[in-house]
């Protein structure tokens, strides 16, 4: 199989770039565009630390063929920030040490961002739901919780 040519809007820029058939969305993201904030975990759609926006929607991109998001709208973590200005989530990350190691960061920002987004003042329930699909194995989630609840109070 040849590569083919994909377009896509990724972080609000446009590309166009041909990539192997069986890439996935994580594929091209990582090692086509650079964007190495979207983390390579368990490649099974599980621990959600490679977790981006499609549509405004959290989706584990180690499980999305490239292909099926052509024309769609993605950001990643590094699109989250804007004119070098952190994104409020961001912010509240750091203002209530919800970073260990880092790894899952990417992953639980994206989920929340997602949450936040549909439900600007959501319950811990609804928070904890949220990000159920993101593994961290540093902080015991309590930091991250409190900085998704921190955020949303500033909304």
């Amino acid at each position: 199989m040849e590569k083919r040519l994909l377009k896509l809007r990724v972080n609000g820029e446009d590309h166009e770039l041909y990539v192997e058939p069986w890439h996935t969305l994580l594929d091209v993201l990582r090692y086509e565009l650079g964007l190495t904030g979207t983390k390579r975990g368990c490649d099974e759609g599980y621990c959600g630390a490679c977790t981006v926006l499609i549509d405004g929607k959290a989706v584990k991109s180690c499980v999305v063929m490239a292909r099926q998001v052509q024309g769609r709208d993605i950001v990643t973590v590094e699109g989250l920030s804007r004119d070098g200005e952190l994104d409020p989530l961001q912010q509240a990350f750091i203002d209530k040490f919800a970073i260990q190691c880092g790894f899952c960061t990417p992953g639980m920002l994206m989920s929340a961002k997602a949450l936040l987004m549909e439900n600007p003042h959501p319950s811990l329930e609804e928070i904890k739901e949220a990000i159920t699909g993101n593994l961290c194995r540093c902080t015991g989630y309590k930091k991250i919780v409190e900085a998704i609840q921190a955020a949303a109070e500033k909304a």
